[in-house]
């Protein structure tokens, strides 16, 4: 049995340090080059278990040096794989993350192996979706079979997180089965919610996607993210103030906290505050460092705020 069961991407993302994200036609030198395991469905389920959650990925790579890499990664992680296809003959999926001296960054995916999960792969998968207590899914990956997971997580009375990123429309069948849809700011404006530039239009927008889920959260960046469930008062979470080290993960981490505090059995806004904070720690951290991160480093965080520190 597992906690969460992450139904998602996997991508070998290759990241390049450089001064700033090139105009159209424009080449830039860089400075450094990296590589590191990601998609989102991978980042979030090494989250969820690096936050105590018993972590299943069902995904698939290719028979590629980048899969083994990525399967590698999974288990050193703790997360369980066996749910991983291994597709003969198709690539891998990766991406190239070009990321500023200010941390900041702008990436391209290559999907490749990951658009080829399906009905058939939720089949095979179906007992570990009905033996987690949350399944997490995101827009990496065809609708159909986001939609497919879903329908079997809700059958065995199970609970969706849907992080509708990369922003694409979001299907009225896959919302149907959505218990709290979670979108940055970029994302909640394309689904029709409006600017989230900061915590006040974070709230708004939250508000707004009440309309296609019963709970939403939005975030606003370093200036931290907004609560919304029906019938409810909607809840402000402010940031923490750290100094960042680089963004890339950073909504990742904060999936990965909430669907674990949330498959222990804590409330949304309380899960949601932890989650928060443990995408501030990551933030905070060094790319190079982020392996050895804790939850000590998300509690240290919170006791700073419920200390009075900002």
């Amino acid at each position: 049995m597992h906690d969460v069961a992450v139904l998602g991407s996997l991508h070998l993302d290759i990241m390049v340090q450089a001064p700033d994200r090139p105009r159209r036609g424009e080449t830039l030198a860089g400075t450094a080059w990296s590589q590191k395991c990601g998609g989102k469905g991978g980042n979030q389920a090494v989250e969820a278990a690096r936050h105590g959650a018993r972590t299943a990925m069902i995904g698939a790579v290719g028979d590629d040096a980048f899969g083994v890499r990525l399967l590698a990664n999974l288990r050193a992680a703790g997360v369980d794989a066996t749910q991983v296809a291994v597709r003969p003959g198709v690539d891998s999926g990766m991406s190239v993350a070009i990321v500023d001296p200010g941390g900041d960054y702008g990436a391209v995916i290559v999907s490749g192996v990951n658009l080829t999960l399906d009905a058939a792969s939720v089949a095979a998968a179906r007992a570990v979706i009905e033996g987690a207590a949350w399944l997490v899914l995101q827009q990496e990956v065809p609708d159909a079979a986001n939609v497919a997971a879903a329908r079997v997580a809700r059958a065995a009375g199970r609970r969706v997180v849907l992080n509708a990123a990369p922003a694409r429309p979001l299907s009225p069948a896959l919302a149907a089965l959505v218990d709290v849809l979670v979108v940055n700011a970029v994302e909640a404006e394309m689904l029709g919610a409006g600017a989230a530039a900061d915590l006040s239009q974070a709230v708004t927008a939250a508000t707004a996607l009440l309309d296609s889920v019963p709970a939403a959260i939005v975030t606003a960046g370093g200036a931290g993210l907004a609560v919304a469930r029906r019938e409810e008062a909607p809840v402000l979470l402010p940031g923490h103030a750290v100094t960042v080290a680089g963004t890339h993960g950073a909504g990742d981490a904060l999936i990965g906290a909430l669907a674990a505090r949330l498959a222990a059995g804590m409330a949304l806004v309380a899960a949601a505050e932890y989650a928060n904070a443990a995408a501030a720690a990551l933030v905070a951290t060094p790319e190079a460092e982020r392996a050895a991160l804790t939850p000590a480093a998300t509690a240290r965080l919170l006791q700073g705020r419920r200390g009075g520190a900002t």
